[in-house]
């Protein structure tokens, strides 16, 4: 029988999972050059990758540092091999938690976060699936006029039904950093293709309004 606590096999077959996602990235490309004989420049590669790498490097960093804290050990492997974290595995991770009424960093919450992200990357693989064996037949109804501002505002409703909840938890922490970004935005709009980089910012000043907020008693 096996007697590794369930925190070890967690890091074990997430380790090995990243490892077997990153071959799988690279495989793709690599056979391609392979079988067709067609290998890219090295100077083109390297144009190419210091064009988007240091962007992917810094938001990977932000993500693991600001998501991992909810998503617990389960959640995080899971989440960062499957991806869509922002849009679909926190927002379903933090309700799932609402709804059983667990806690990140607890037991009970490493168990609804690993779940939660399991069921949405199942979900949204047989969405995926289903929708790419109807392609045609759904491609009209997509592309309708009528639908066009639905998906304009997916994110807008998803995240604005969750602040609602959480923001009305503690209305004091919440409101300084919902300003400061509205603020941001509404006088520097160009740094709304940033915005996975100013949730550290966010998440900082949340922290710093928090311990003041405490330290003068008014939470």
């Amino acid at each position: 029988m096996n007697t590794k606590p369930y925190e070890q096999q967690i890091h074990f077959w997430g380790r090995c999972s990243l490892v077997i996602a990153l071959l799988m990235f690279i495989a793709y490309p690599l056979l391609s050059c392979l079988i067709f004989n067609a290998w890219p420049r090295p100077v083109d590669v390297l144009a190419g990758l210091l064009a988007i790498a240091p962007v992917y490097w810094t938001v990977g960093i932000i993500e693991a540092l600001t998501f991992s804290p909810m998503l617990g050990s389960g959640g995080s492997y899971l989440g960062f091999v499957t991806g869509n974290l922002t849009a679909m595995k926190v927002p379903a991770v933090l309700r799932a938690m609402q709804l059983m009424d667990v806690k990140p960093n607890t037991e009970e919450g490493e168990v609804v976060s690993t779940i939660a992200v399991a069921v949405s990357s199942i979900v949204t693989t047989t969405i995926l699936f289903f929708g790419m064996l109807l392609l045609t037949q759904l491609t009209p109804i997509l592309e309708s006029p009528v639908l066009a501002p639905a998906f304009d505002n997916i994110l807008p409703a998803l995240f604005g039904g969750l602040a609602v909840v959480f923001i009305s938890k503690n209305w004091k922490i919440a409101i300084t950093p919902l300003l400061a970004m509205l603020l941001l935005f509404l006088f520097m709009p160009g740094l709304a293709g940033a915005v996975s980089l100013l949730v550290p910012v966010s998440a900082l000043l949340t922290i710093g309004v928090a311990r003041l907020l405490y330290k003068k008693n008014l939470i």
